[in-house]
């Protein structure tokens, strides 16, 4: 099967799914190319969680929020942009929507969930 060479994709063709995150439109997936995803992310509350192969590339369309990035904690508003390298704790809160380019492209076995420190330490 010869490739064509390019994706076209429009929003209102792509599936929305529930996530750690949020909820997520996934426009361009892993099953499209193992290059890069982009995902547009609605974000309230995120679970802390890293990644051991994608760099995520957050832009934020609207809305305000913060990001966890390891231990600092970074203000969230439109037009902020945000690199986050593999084996960085990270989670979103507040209400905002974001672009999300994963390079290479976000695959479900490549998300790790932090554990809380319960109350029993």
């Amino acid at each position: 099967m010869k490739k064509k060479g390019y994706i076209v994709k429009n929003i209102e063709e792509a599936i929305t799914v529930p996530c750690p995150c949020g909820e997520s439109t996934r426009i361009i997936q892993y099953t499209d190319t193992p290059v890069a995803n982009l995902h547009v992310t609605h974000i309230m509350d995120s679970t802390k969680h890293y990644h051991k192969e994608c760099t995520e590339y957050y832009y934020i369309l609207e809305g305000k929020g913060f990001m966890e990035l390891g231990d600092d904690v970074v203000e969230l508003r439109p037009g902020t942009t945000i690199v986050i390298e593999p084996g960085t704790p990270h989670r979103g809160y507040g209400d905002f929507k974001a672009i999300i380019v994963g390079i290479p492209a976000w695959k479900h076995t490549d998300e790790f969930f932090c554990e809380e420190k319960g109350e029993n330490e």
